[in-house]
């Protein structure tokens, strides 16, 4: 498996973004998002899961709760339990990032 391309099944592909998940783990999914330009998550929060997102290119702002961060390529969110979170592409190209989870897709 490549980092820019984490394999798996198709979960969503319209004119927003591209989602896959990849399940060949027995506990965690590895699910990857490449966001168009200008678009934006649709945000969520799931009880008693958390997760990682990395940033792997690309640049926006990152919703957390009422907390704003920008996000860019290399960086790192830990997502605690609960916790509502929205990625926007503020950027001019994709923003791809790679998110890992435990359990299934809840959201």
């Amino acid at each position: 498996m490549k980092i820019n391309d984490i394999d798996g099944e198709i979960v969503k592909d319209n004119e927003t973004y591209l989602l896959k998940d990849n399940t060949d783990l027995s506990n965690l999914v590895v699910s990857s998002t490449t966001l168009h330009p200008g678009k934006s998550t649709r945000g969520h929060r799931h009880a008693g899961q958390e997760e990682v997102y990395m940033i792997m290119s690309g640049s926006g702002r990152m919703e957390l709760d009422e907390k704003e961060l920008l996000i860019k390529e290399g960086e790192m969110i830990l997502i605690h339990d609960g916790v509502f979170h929205r990625v926007h592409n503020t950027g001019s190209v994709d923003l791809y990032m790679v998110c890992i989870f435990e359990g299934s897709r809840n959201h």
